[in-house]
């Protein structure tokens, strides 16, 4: 209560800096997660301290501490980015720049650098994400940025809070049309500013594999990909396999892929029916484009990133020619049942064979023993790997093994990770299985390899789309057989094999919502998804090609550049003069009387009579008296009449409509052209 009354109490420019000092709150709060903790805390310290000035009404710091305060920001940032033209250096340096300026607030010019800041660094924030969820966030920032803009422009008085949100709301509510007209013509432009490290995506997915590093990505529930298969039936969830990076290089614990060659990949033999499917991808921030196996040609790229193309690599994965920072859509067709390469080159052979020297012995001796078994030695060359692979499989299905997201750490104790989960706790997730497999098949004189990337989708649709989330991240394994080519091979299908036919994949322990109510977490979390999905489909992925599919519902044949330069040129002219009729009506008066004063002061200024606009029609009536006499009697009677309308009390006269109020300039103007025909 206390400080509710204090806060009321509160001068006007005290109130008004605190309320622009939480908008740059809300708009720096959200680059928290991406700055340095450091920077993190000067603007916390920088924000609050400039609330408690306002608050208490003391001075600002002199200019000599805050040109101190940001040498010592611009010096920091260096030595943490190395660098101070980077995209995440110049934000830091945006950010902290924002918060320092609050502390020069001593005229209206300051405070406009100030908003002129914080737009700019709300566009910012959109290099980093797009959801539906920050853009309401952004939208809330920018709505109370325009409401300080508003009390900006309000230099007297007290005006209430409420009043400059209404009047920002307004003004922005007349802009919308405007916006979205621009929205829909303006060229989609490549991104211009960074390129993010090629190290780990935001599905997790990475170009290397640590032993036991997948089981974290599989706590995270969040949409990865969505898909919509042409014709609308799903293929089994069994056959959903999304080929992400190819992993052959082994050093004992990290998986790799391998040295980039120039290598031709295999070619593949697609059976069956294709596939053909439309998906959503969310920005996975590495080169590997995770398409459903087994894609035969190059797809169709649409949408979000102008000229990408995508390449076809020798271990069978699509790579794009920079990290995919943006969410994609694209087009593409798949076949369930292929067959790739029927001879694999030396090279590749060797890579595939590698093993790290003096590791995993125990392993490498339960791989030789079984490859010694008499079953295998009288098989021919194209049946033995594939009846070894099987061996394998029954073995891991047999045994004691146990399909779990929570292991424990492998190599505690010993640098041999292998036979500790494959001899002694047989405890793991899928890539556990996936590189276990991968090395008793090398010691079996069988090349293998890891393939990582996504199993399995949602079991229901939503809103006409299946969903791929990082939950479903997997590893997998292939192994190579002459004459038929590599085999792909699913090892935590022995341990666990409704992970792979119901996409049944493990969860983390549920959150308290979620243990209370899981129907109704379900329903407000798909609800939320569905929404974004909409977002994601009408406004992120409106893509150039839509442009030209509106071009040509106007009209044109054949819609290119040209063709969108020249409405988007055209609809600029035109908001232009809507623009500018806008603003000469706004310059008018807006009310009859107004209009009506306005236009007997043009009359009577053109009869010579020196009338102002603050004086009554009465005086208006003297005055015309004095410079024209009696022949100003029928004018003047008339400027009588109109101030008996104006100031009469209500009950004594009845106000006039339009058509009074013309026929009344009707006869004044004939009065004045009698009055100028013949001059005093």
């Amino acid at each position: 209560m206390k400080f509710g009354s204090s806060l009321r109490q509160l001068g006007r420019e005290a109130r008004d800096t605190l309320f622009l000092l939480a908008a740059i709150a809300a708009i720096a709060l959200p680059h928290a997660q991406h700055l340095p903790l450091w920077a993190s805390a000067i603007v916390v310290l920088v924000l609050g301290w400039r609330g408690l000035l306002a608050w208490r009404g003391d001075p600002l710091p002199g200019r000599i501490i805050v040109v101190a305060v940001v040498a010592a920001c611009i010096a920091l940032t260096a030595l943490t980015y190395r660098s101070l033209i980077t995209r995440e250096a110049g934000i830091t340096l945006v950010v902290m720049l924002l918060a320092l300026k609050t502390l020069e607030l001593r005229a209206r010019r300051d405070a406009f650098v100030v908003f002129f800041l914080g737009f700019f660094l709300v566009l910012t924030h959109f290099l980093y994400s797009q959801s539906l969820l920050s853009a309401l966030w952004m939208l809330g920032a920018v709505w109370a940025l325009l409401t300080s803009v508003v009390l900006a422009q309000m230099p007297v008085g007290l005006p209430s809070l409420a009043l400059a949100a209404r009047q920002a709301a307004r003004t922005t509510t007349l802009g919308l049309p405007a916006m979205l007209l621009l929205f829909a013509l303006f060229p989609r432009i490549a991104p211009l500013w960074g390129v993010p490290s090629d190290i780990v995506g935001r599905t997790g997915l990475s170009n290397q594999l640590d032993f036991g590093g997948m089981s974290e990505i599989a706590n995270d529930d969040s949409i990865a990909m969505r898909l919509r298969f042409n014709g609308g039936a799903r293929p089994p969830l069994k056959t959903l396999y999304f080929r992400g990076p190819v992993l052959s290089r082994f050093d004992g614990r990290t998986w790799r892929p391998a040295d980039e060659t120039p290598a031709r990949p295999p070619a593949i033999e697609p059976r069956g029916t294709a596939i053909r499917y439309e998906v959503t991808m969310e920005p996975l921030r590495i080169r590997v484009l995770p398409l459903l196996e087994m894609s035969p040609q190059a797809v169709g790229t649409q949408l979000s990133i102008d000229a990408l193309t995508l390449r076809r690599e020798a271990d069978l994965r699509w790579s794009a020619p920079r990290p995919i920072t943006e969410r994609l859509r694209l087009n593409a067709e798949a076949y369930a049942d292929y067959r790739v390469g029927t001879s694999l080159p030396p090279s590749t052979r060797a890579a595939n064979l590698d093993l790290p020297r003096g590791r995993n012995p125990r392993t490498l001796a339960w791989a030789a023993a079984l490859r010694a078994e008499p079953r295998f030695a009288e098989l021919a060359d194209d049946a033995r790997p594939p009846a070894l692979a099987q061996a394998v499989m029954q073995h891991i299905a047999a045994g004691d093994f146990t399909y779990t997201l929570s292991p424990g750490r492998y190599g505690e104790t010993s640098p041999d990770v292998i036979d500790e989960f494959w001899i002694d706790r047989r405890l793991g997730f899928c890539e556990h299985f996936a590189a276990a497999f991968v090395v008793v098949m090398r010691a079996m004189g069988v090349p293998a390899r890891i393939v990582t990337g996504f199993q399995g989708v949602d079991p229901l649709e939503q809103d006409g789309w299946w969903i791929v989330r990082n939950s479903n991240a997997h590893a997998w394994a292939e192994y190579w057989v002459e004459g038929r080519g590599w085999l792909r091979a699913d090892p935590t299908a022995a341990v666990a094999p409704e992970r792979v036919e119901f996409s049944r994949a493990l969860r983390p322990a549920p959150s308290a919502l979620e243990q209370l109510s899981p129907a109704l977490w379900t329903q407000l979390r798909q609800g939320w998804e569905i929404l974004d999905n909409r977002w994601q489909q009408l406004v992120l992925n409106y893509s150039r090609q839509d442009q030209f599919d509106l071009l040509k519902r106007l009209g044109f044949s054949q819609p290119d550049w040209s063709a969108l330069g020249q409405v988007g040129a055209g609809v600029i002219a035109v908001l232009t003069l809507i623009g500018s009729a806008w603003t000469l009506r706004q310059a008018r008066p807006h009310d009859a009387w107004s209009r009506q004063r306005a236009t007997v002061l043009r009359e009577l200024r053109a009869l010579g009579v020196p009338a102002a606009a603050h004086q009554a029609p009465a005086r208006w009536a003297a005055l015309l008296d004095e410079r024209f006499g009696a022949r100003a009697a029928p004018a003047g009677s008339l400027l009588r009449s109109l101030e008996l309308q104006r100031y009469a009390p209500a009950q004594a006269t009845t106000a006039p409509g339009w058509r009074e109020r013309r026929r009344w300039l009707r006869e004044f103007r004939s009065a004045g052209r009698m009055l100028r025909r013949n001059p005093p």
